[in-house]
């Protein structure tokens, strides 16, 4: 007999693993009929749009590309553009090579004699500048020099950059980013689970071919339950966050059922996956994940949390189940679900998280802000190398424990280190981020030090793993599915009784803000649209003329 939900995952995985590298065919015939908006049609767009150096120039991946490509007409401020950049290679560089930038920007940019002296600076930074050392050159090119430069860069260039042809074309993405979306924007494939409000789905933006996974809230579920306010803090901090690190928020709007959330696709499965179902083994026979992994993923992790933890908000849900990999087997965080954003100086007292990953204060009801996840990063390690969390230990022993077991061990025991992987350096910085004293353990203590300061970290460069340049040390299959089966993934029952009022469909309007302007922007550059619709011998709305031009995209067809 032939298995019908067999056959349907079959199709629904053949058609999702088809649209990440198919065709672009079909791209090409859609884009024939896109173009930018006139100049004309942006006077109100010029006229809001927030006049902030770091959010035009720096933030915003278009804003950036118009401004370089502005301050590449006038030889200083060129100058100026220059020096940012081999700065950030020196950062990146590696032994020799670092040695030689360093050498480098040491002679073109400091010395009096240069064509690319930085002549713009003045006072103490001109000094320090002219007078910097291989013994100083961090602490004066990174902290002083730079920061002059930036200043010089947020004055006469920038108001210059303001009244020419570049922010006008900015103004034109501006103002083209703010099309409405719904879901007619969005082939959809596949769902790949579900939440407590709806479902998780795979999406493909027709226009670009770029894959996303869609969150889909369902509204009755969501009023019935009265999650409408969870539902929109984690979509507002969605908006603030934009990390290498953490899922980011591409696209928000709603259908007639559904809020949708579309983010960042991480196809290559969730942390608790790989440690109970691939394990050391592959058969997830012997769980667990190996070391170099475990490092890797950790200071990914970090990073991410040091993001968050930069602009006030607190994750309360770390946990290897909410850390996802990626296509190329890098991680990010997910489920912002539970997070907060804490008024600098203030703390909380709430009870939030998942009971094996919770801190001894959210227990124990005392105020906290940070502390938390860095406890449950510690209890995220520990499992990622023995298979099981430390307040639980292992299933061979059979052993039931109750939550209230679970939260006794918390607070008054410390956690055994039986099993064979727990080596020196990694049982220090677990034992380190499980200290019960807020005030000792690692991210909290020593005023706030950087956890990635740790031994353990020692084989990671952390500014190429910022930079996305440090290779995984594991990578998915591409013709795997890590996920369950459409057959197994529970379908919701039906919400009956629930209607909605004016004051709901104004919370649906709120929600749908359309496209978020950095992911949106970076999409635009990383599938060559951007280049496409910005090609002066493109005619507008006719796509490129010899229907030759590679546009690095995916269709399904």
């Amino acid at each position: 007999m032939c298995d019908m939900g067999g056959l349907d995952n079959l199709v629904a995985n053949t058609a999702y693993l088809k649209a990440q590298g198919g065709d672009d065919k079909e791209m090409k015939k859609r884009r024939r009929s896109l173009a930018l908006p006139k100049t004309e049609q942006c006077a109100a767009v010029r006229a809001s749009v927030e006049k902030d150096f770091s959010s035009v120039c720096e933030r915003q991946p278009i804003g950036k590309r118009f401004f370089r490509d502005f301050l590449a007409t006038k030889a200083e401020y060129k100058v100026a553009a220059d020096f940012l950049d081999d700065l950030y290679d020196w950062d990146l560089a590696e032994q020799a090579a670092k040695n030689k930038a360093r050498q480098n920007i040491m002679q073109n940019y400091c010395k009096a004699d240069s064509k690319k002296f930085l002549s713009f600076l003045s006072g103490e930074i001109a000094e320090k500048c002219k007078g910097v050392t291989e013994a100083n050159f961090e602490e004066v090119m990174k902290g002083k020099v730079q920061d002059g430069v930036r200043e010089f860069l947020k004055g006469k260039p920038f108001t210059e950059f303001q009244t020419s042809l570049f922010f006008d074309k900015f103004l034109q993405w501006k103002e083209y980013e703010k099309q409405p979306i719904n879901d007619k924007y969005f082939y959809e494939f596949r769902t790949l689970g579900k939440g407590g409000f709806g479902e998780v789905c795979a999406v493909q933006v027709k226009n670009t071919g770029q894959m996303y996974a869609c969150k889909k809230l369902c509204k009755k579920r969501l009023k019935k339950k009265g999650g409408e306010k969870m539902a929109l803090l984690e979509k507002k901090i969605l908006e603030k966050v934009n990390s290498l690190f953490l899922v980011n928020l591409a696209y928000a709007y709603h259908t007639k059922e559904h809020l949708c959330l579309v983010m960042t696709l991480m196809n290559g499965g969730d942390l608790k996956y790989h440690i109970y179902n691939i394990g050391y083994d592959g058969k997830g026979v012997d769980k667990g994940i190996e070391m170099k992994r475990v490092i890797h993923y950790t200071a990914q992790i970090t990073t991410g949390i040091l993001h968050l933890h930069q602009m006030d908000i607190v994750y309360r849900d770390m946990k290897p189940e909410n850390v996802l990999l990626d296509s190329q087997g890098q991680c990010r965080l997910s489920d912002l679900g539970l997070a907060i954003e804490i008024v600098p100086g203030k703390t909380v007292t709430q009870m939030a998280g998942t009971g094996a990953y919770m801190a001894p204060e959210i227990l124990s009801k005392t105020p906290y802000r940070t502390s938390v996840d860095w406890w449950a990063l510690g209890c995220s390690i520990y499992e990622m190398v023995a298979g099981y969390t430390p307040f639980k230990g292992p299933e061979s022993k059979k052993e039931k424990v109750e939550k209230e077991e679970v939260q006794r061990r918390i607070l008054n025991e410390e956690p055994k280190w039986e099993h064979k992987f727990f080596d020196a350096a990694t049982k220090d910085i677990i034992q380190q981020f499980l200290k019960k004293k807020i005030e000792e353990r690692l991210g909290m203590k020593n005023n706030m030090e950087d956890p990635r300061k740790h031994e353990w970290f020692k084989t990671i460069s952390f500014p190429r793993l910022e930079a996305g340049l440090v290779d995984p040390p594991w990578t998915p299959k591409p013709n795997v599915v890590y996920a369950k089966d459409t057959g197994d993934i529970a379908e919701f029952s039906e919400i009956k009784g629930i209607e909605f009022d004016a004051k709901d469909e104004k919370f649906f309007k709120d929600f749908g803000t359309g496209a978020v302007p950095i992911a949106w922007q970076q999409e635009m550059i990383d599938t060559g649209l951007f280049d496409e619709l910005n090609d002066p011998n493109r005619k507008e709305g006719s796509g490129d003329p010899d229907g030759e031009k590679k546009s690095g995209t995916c269709i399904l067809l």
